[in-house]
């Protein structure tokens, strides 16, 4: 059963409700996975994306911060979520496909301006939450799994606009790619974008302080698409949708696909 799949970080899916609705129509992924909806599920457009062809759904929200929601075409089912670092967020969410494939939503915390846990509780958060993935997916190590979202980490030094600048700015410094590293060693994990686009600049989300992202171009790569090694090469056709962070009132990431032959 071959399937497209999109991520995307909209940044409140009610006030962008346009945009979902486009990215529906024009680019028409079977699979669309969204983070930071700042919603609760009852409050979602979900009836206007239904009738656009997606009306299966499984969500997690919450008023005006976090939530993620996977919105489909094909069939699925709620396969629960976790509260890593009991936090209290909706930050993850995870659905079953027909074919047995489980996909699982992230919004990693973004870990707030200072890269030091001692001064800044967010990072120390973020690294807490990671802590989490990591001990979970070792302890009930994944199968036939697909992992997306907003991560807030890029790993790679060509996943920043300058990565001797940007080590000791949150989402590059050292610890954070340590652990991510760590989450995707623990579950099996391989890069299914990376894999399919291994060399060369690449990014899925630009500032709103940049007035002409686009010529700037100080991206970072924060959203990911993984999958498990036992279906990991049935993954191509990665790409970023970059135009879509110049439409009207953008958010600041842009979608991230694949498709996967299962």
């Amino acid at each position: 059963m071959p399937f497209t799949l999109a991520t995307w970080n909209i940044n409140s899916v009610r006030l962008r409700e346009g945009l979902v609705a486009r990215l529906m129509q024009e680019e028409g992924p079977d699979v669309l996975c969204l983070q930071e909806c700042k919603s609760p599920v009852d409050k979602m457009p979900l009836a206007a994306f239904a009738a656009l062809g997606y009306g299966n759904v499984v969500a997690r929200g919450q008023k005006g911060y976090n939530g993620v929601a996977i919105l489909s075409k094909i069939p699925l089912e709620d396969a629960g979520d976790m509260d890593f670092a009991d936090l209290g967020h909706a930050r993850h969410v995870a659905a079953r496909l027909a074919n047995g494939v489980v996909i699982h939503n992230f919004y990693v915390p973004a870990g707030g301006d200072v890269p030091d846990r001692a001064v800044n509780d967010k990072f120390g958060q973020k690294l807490d939450y990671l802590t989490g993935m990591r001990d979970w997916f070792r302890d009930s190590r994944p199968e036939k799994a697909i992992l997306v979202g907003d991560l807030n980490i890029a790993p790679r030094e060509d996943d920043v606009w300058n990565h001797k600048q940007l080590l000791k700015i949150v989402s590059h410094t050292p610890i954070e790619v340590d652990h991510l590293s760590d989450v995707m060693g623990a579950g099996g994990w391989q890069d299914v974008t990376r894999a399919d686009i291994p060399e060369g600049p690449l990014y899925s989300w630009w500032s709103y302080r940049a007035a002409d992202w686009d010529t700037a171009d100080k991206g970072r790569r924060l959203d990911h698409v993984w999958a498990t090694g036992d279906i990991a090469a049935a993954g191509h056709s990665s790409r970023i949708l970059r135009g879509a962070r110049g439409w009207e009132q953008p958010s600041d990431h842009a979608p991230v696909f694949a498709t996967f032959d299962l």
